[in-house]
């Protein structure tokens, strides 16, 4: 099976430009590892004034998150809309992403979680140079935590 942005943009809510990670390098139930390269395009849509600020980097570990979850359903179940609720410690070293010439490595380790959320910590790399890391907290289908009645998305 390929686990390239093809198979990506199938299993994420993100499309086109919005896809930020162009393959899953490796995965197991409690870690993944994803590459990017579209750090370096100048139409990278969460770039502001010319620039894709190192804090942008947590998107992309949110989407290595969803990807996670992805592979983490069986068959051909639908995974759960995840939707990112707090960061924390994040540690920032770097000041922007574009001028990182190589690729990204981003890497989320699954902490705990259960039905209703999930905690990853997560890391962006290049070269073996960490950008920036931190712990991200992960709300799975919001609407049946608000109301239990709710019909699952999908």
């Amino acid at each position: 099976m390929s686990l390239d942005r093809t198979w990506i943009e199938s299993h994420i809510p993100h499309r086109y430009k919005m896809c930020l990670l162009d393959s899953v390098e490796t995965w197991d139930a409690e870690r993944i590892v994803c590459r990017a390269s579209s750090h370096r395009n100048a139409d990278n849509p969460l770039r502001a004034h010319g620039r894709l600020g190192i804090s942008c980097g947590i998107e992309y570990a949110a989407q290595a998150m969803a990807v996670h979850g992805a592979l983490a359903v069986s068959g051909g179940e639908q995974p759960q809309i995840g939707y990112l609720t707090s960061v924390r410690s994040v540690a920032l070293h770097a000041t922007r992403l574009d001028d990182i010439a190589t690729d990204l490595e981003i890497e989320a380790i699954r902490r705990s979680g259960n039905q209703h959320s999930i905690l990853y910590d997560f890391s962006v790399r290049s070269n073996q140079s960490e950008l920036l890391s931190g712990r991200a907290a992960v709300l799975l289908d919001a609407a049946r935590i608000i109301d239990p009645s709710a019909k699952p998305i999908s």
